[in-house]
C-alpha cells in the first residue's frame, strides 16, 4: 500500500503505558488518532462497498476486510471501523495493567461514555476491572461492560501466560448493567451435522435471553472433529454487521472465509486470531483445514439471531 512521503504505516494500533502527545496521522486507508494520558492509538479502519470489493486484488481484499495483527503481547489494540460504527480488537496485559481509554476519535471523555462493550477471553486466566469491580475470566468467559463505565483495566493472572481479551463494541443509547457469564451459563446450540460435514455448537453470550444490551449480540461457535464448515446453509441480514475472530486454528492450518455476494464470492485465507469484517450486504461462512473456533459478533437494527437472508447453495458462485 502506497505511503505519502516521510510517512511510515503501521500494521495495527496500540495503547501501551508510555507517554506520548496528542496527535493523528493520516494515510490512504487508515486514521490513526491518539491522546489522552497513555500512548492512545485507534485506527479507523475503512472497507470497500458492495460494488468495489469485485474489483479489488487479493492484497485489497485483505486490506479492506481482514485484521490480521490485532492480538499482541503487552499490548490494547483498537479498530474502529465503518461497519456500524464496530471497535473490535483486543488486551493482552503481562506484567502490568492495560487501561482502555477513549481515543480522539470517538470524541469522549472516556470510552464507554456512549458505547457498550463485550469481552470474551480466549486465552489463559485474567481479571477485568469495571469501575473498581474486578471480575475474572478464565477461558471463553465472557463481560459485557454497561454504558457510562468509566475506569477499564485488563489484568493477566500469570504474566507469562497471558489472557488475550477480545473487545467489541458498538454505540449504545441505555445503560444495561455491567455482567460476567461462565460458559456453563451460556446458551448452547447444537447445529448441523456430520453428513453435511457442519457439526458445530454454538454458545450465546450476549442476546435478547441472556446478557442484555442495545444492540450488541455475541458468542463463539466451535466446530465439531470431522466437520469443516460453519454458518451452512450461508446467509446474510441486511439489518446488521458482523465482527468474526477465528480461533484455536493450528499452526499451519488456515480458514476460508467467504464473503461478497452469493453470486459474486471472495475468499479471505485466515489463520489465528485473525478478524474477519462482514458489511451486511456481505455472505459469511467458511471452511477449515482442521478444527477451529470463531467468535461473532453482530449489530445494527435488532438483536433476532434467527433474522437471516438465505439463498439456496446452488446460487453460490
Amino acid at each position: 500500500m502506497p505511503e505519502p512521503p516521510g510517512v511510515k504505516s503501521t500494521p495495527h494500533a496500540t495503547l501501551t503505558s508510555n507517554t506520548a502527545p496528542c496527535s493523528s496521522l493520516t494515510i490512504t486507508l487508515f486514521t490513526q488518532s491518539k491522546c489522552n494520558s497513555n500512548t492512545n492509538i485507534m485506527q479507523n479502519h475503512r472497507t470497500a462497498d458492495a460494488l468495489s470489493y469485485k474489483s479489488l486484488d487479493t492484497t485489497g481484499l485483505r486490506e479492506r476486510f481482514l485484521l490480521e495483527d490485532s492480538f499482541n503481547i503487552g499490548e490494547l489494540t483498537l479498530t474502529y471501523t465503518d461497519i456500524d460504527r464496530a471497535i473490535t480488537g483486543s488486551a493482552v496485559p503481562t506484567n502490568s495493567p492495560l487501561k482502555l481509554e477513549a481515543a480522539d476519535a470517538l470524541r469522549s471523555d472516556f470510552f464507554c461514555q456512549r458505547r457498550e462493550l463485550g469481552i470474551l477471553n480466549i486465552g489463559q486466566a485474567g481479571s477485568v476491572n469495571v469501575d473498581g469491580q474486578q471480575f475474572q475470566l478464565n477461558k471463553l468467559e465472557c463481560l459485557y461492560v454497561s454504558r457510562g463505565s468509566k475506569e477499564i483495566t485488563f489484568e493477566s493472572k500469570d504474566p507469562s501466560q497471558p489472557a488475550e481479551f477480545f473487545l467489541l463494541s458498538y454505540p449504545a443509547h441505555h445503560a444495561y448493567p455491567t455482567t460476567h457469564a461462565t460458559l456453563d451459563q451460556a446458551n448452547k446450540l447444537e447445529l448441523g451435522g456430520s453428513s453435511t460435514a457442519n457439526e458445530r455448537h454454538l454458545y450465546q453470550f450476549i442476546h435478547p435471553n441472556g446478557i442484555q444490551s442495545c444492540q450488541l449480540v455475541m458468542g463463539f461457535t466451535v466446530i465439531q472433529t470431522g466437520s469443516t464448515w460453519n454458518t451452512m446453509p450461508p446467509h446474510t441480514h441486511d439489518r446488521r454487521s458482523e465482527v468474526y475472530c477465528y480461533f484455536d486454528i493450528a499452526d499451519g492450518h488456515r480458514v476460508a472465509h467467504f464473503m461478497g455476494h452469493p453470486d459474486e464470492t471472495r475468499v479471505l485465507w485466515m489463520s489465528e486470531k485473525n478478524i474477519a469484517l462482514s458489511p451486511s450486504w456481505s455472505v459469511h461462512c467458511g471452511a477449515g483445514t482442521g478444527k477451529y473456533a470463531f467468535i461473532w459478533g453482530m449489530g445494527g437494527e435488532n438483536q433476532d439471531f434467527d433474522d437471516m437472508d438465505g439463498f439456496p447453495l446452488s446460487t453460490l458462485r
